[in-house]
């Protein structure tokens, strides 16, 4: 057995500070953005379902393929039709806010900005669930190691 110390890898707190800010800007530029949305408020409040809504299937499909990654390794892995629900959630989130964004009838830079905020909103979000979910990883590593730590210093001492 190698007496090797394994090193677990860790974001530096100062990647995930950035992390943390972009992903809270994005989430104020879309809030602001849809707070002085111009038009009805069925279609405000359309809109904002529809932020929401990318912003849950963008978390969601993060975790599904890091959970599949994972589990291919192991032989396992989702069933197809989760599959097809998690990808087609995600696409009709994206597709259906981006039409609603196109043809909202409001100044064309008003959508530039709308439309800015929410690709960067989607892509901070998945930057914070692959940051999040390697902290856990870390976190369970380290459990492990120490626990077999633990477990060969009892062995050397019975």
């Amino acid at each position: 057995m190698s007496s090797s110390p394994i090193v677990v890898q860790r974001d530096t707190r100062a990647w995930q500070f950035q992390v943390w800010i972009s992903f809270g800007i994005a989430v104020f530029l879309c809030a602001v953005g849809l707070a002085w949305l111009p038009g009805q408020q069925l279609e405000q409040a359309f809109m904002v379902m529809g932020y929401v809504f990318c912003l849950s299937a963008a978390f969601v499909l993060a975790k599904f393929v890091r959970d599949n990654d994972s589990a291919a390794r192991r032989g396992a892995g989702d069933t197809p039709l989760w599959k097809l629900v998690v990808w087609g959630g995600f696409a009709v989130a994206m597709g259906l806010t981006g039409w609603g964004l196109l043809g909202m009838d409001i100044n064309v830079t008003y959508k530039a900005f709308l439309g800015v905020s929410w690709l960067y909103l989607i892509t901070t979000a998945f930057t914070l669930a692959k940051m999040l979910r390697d902290r856990h990883e870390a976190d369970l590593l380290e459990a492990r190691l120490q626990g077999r730590r633990e477990a060969a210093a009892a062995a050397r001492t019975e």
